[in-house]
């Protein structure tokens, strides 16, 4: 009974150390801070269910990381195919609400979430979860060359989505965007609830 308490605890240490970056992470990735938080949580809960196991875990923050990431992408691949019923017209798009926010918070995780899949989860690990490249390389299985080439494109790619100046739609003048962000900006997002 005293390794389960061990593991618990080792758990809940965890849970104190990490979830605001995990959510932060998350929430870029996903674009949508609630989701990010119920991946976090349910990355959290399969730790609980097997402690200790997660006893035997070298670094607890990637694993649950890694398990986060891979409920968000089963996510994704689920919402796809709903994406594909709501097209066929089987399915009805429910209604979406967006909360309150920084602009430059919002304009960030939009931005995010034009980028590919692999682009943004690479950005994501090495700006907002603070990995370095090679850190990135192991927790995603791709070469360092890889990780770098991603880095440079997802960059200008976000440079690109985050100019000062955008055609708006109807092409009758300018839309202002926010401001490029700066690593307040960045730093905000990392820290977001």
């Amino acid at each position: 009974m005293g390794e389960e308490l061990e593991a618990r605890e080792a758990v809940r240490d965890a849970y104190e150390a990490h979830y605001r970056r995990l959510v932060a992470a998350l929430y870029a990735l996903t674009g949508d801070h609630a989701e990010a938080q119920d991946l976090v949580q349910e990355a959290y809960a399969r730790a609980l269910a097997r402690p200790r196991q997660f006893l035997d875990v070298a670094d607890p923050e990637a694993w649950l990381r890694t398990v986060a990431m891979n409920l968000a992408r089963t996510r994704w691949r689920r919402r796809r195919l709903f994406d594909t019923l709501v097209r066929s017209g089987r399915v009805a798009r429910p209604v979406e609400s967006v909360p309150g926010v920084d602009p430059n918070r919002v304009a960030l995780v939009a931005a995010l979430q034009q980028l590919s899949q692999a682009t943004r989860e690479t950005i994501v690990l090495h700006h907002l979860a603070d990995m370095s490249v090679h850190e990135v390389a192991d927790a995603l299985g791709v070469p360092v060359g890889t990780v770098k080439a991603r880095l440079s494109r997802g960059r200008a790619m976000l440079a690109a989505l985050l100019s000062d100046a955008d055609p708006d739609a109807d092409g009758t003048g300018l839309r202002r965007r926010p401001a490029a962000l700066s690593q307040r900006d960045v730093q905000e997002v990392r820290d977001a609830p």
